[in-house]
């Protein structure tokens, strides 16, 4: 296991726009209240309705937040990387967890206790603030999701979810967004609502029309402004 240092710990707490506007100094003192946690590919991190008592972020690897349909399927609700947080709505009202969080590689996480946590909020009110915002964007991922989830197109869910991957994981530069380490075409098939042969057959797809590119593992969309165009 590598240990974060001290000065890495508060490199990734700069990283973190919930962080962001706060001094090195008083970075310096949360980095000093967070303990460090690994997780091996296919853990489970978090259960949902489980109990909530920590907040995480992320340093190393992907996590999928995830919650099982009335029939049984796993329903994936977002994929968190690198400088993500999770496990802050357990936090705030005390109730159960409301998803799983599953990790989809060798993964690093930063934690703190819900009573530090809520004391930290007290004491840095950008904090709070910065944590509205970031709540309010994923609420309004997590609406354009279930209004592309009824669409008909299959081939329009499955790029509308690889838009979201990019926002999500992906690394831009010069106009192409990288995804590293593309998800399982399963999981893609259960963030857009359809089959993993109906994914592979798209993204075979949506290469030959000149959209994507496979490097190793990872999948790059060449021109994203213009795929999001196309799309969405």
């Amino acid at each position: 296991m590598i240990l974060f240092s001290a000065m890495s710990k508060i490199e990734l707490l700069q990283s973190v726009p919930l962080f962001g506007d706060l001094s090195e100094s008083s970075i310096s003192k949360i980095a000093d209240q967070m303990i460090l946690r690994s997780y091996s590919k296919g853990q489970m991190i978090l259960m949902e309705e489980s109990s909530g008592e920590t907040f995480f972020v992320l340093g190393k690897g992907a996590v999928k937040v995830t919650r099982m349909s009335d029939d049984g399927r796993e329903v994936i609700l977002a994929m968190l990387g690198e400088g993500d947080f999770f496990g802050e709505m357990s936090l705030l009202d005390g109730e159960g967890r409301s998803a799983n969080i599953v990790a989809i590689e060798d993964s690093e996480s930063l934690t703190i206790k819900r009573s530090e946590f809520l004391a930290i909020l007290e004491n840095y009110p950008k904090i709070a603030i910065n944590l509205l915002e970031e709540l309010t964007s994923r609420l309004r991922r997590s609406d354009q999701q279930i209004e592309s989830l009824s669409l008909s197109d299959a081939e329009q869910r499955i790029s509308i979810t690889l838009i979201r991957l990019a926002e999500e994981l992906g690394t831009i530069k010069s106009g192409a967004v990288t995804i590293r380490n593309l998800p399982y075409q399963q999981d893609i098939a259960n963030m857009a609502g359809t089959s993993r042969e109906t994914v592979s057959r798209t993204l075979k797809l949506l290469m030959e029309k000149g959209f994507l590119k496979r490097d190793g593992k990872a999948l790059i969309i060449k021109d994203f402004a213009l795929f999001r165009r196309q799309f969405t």
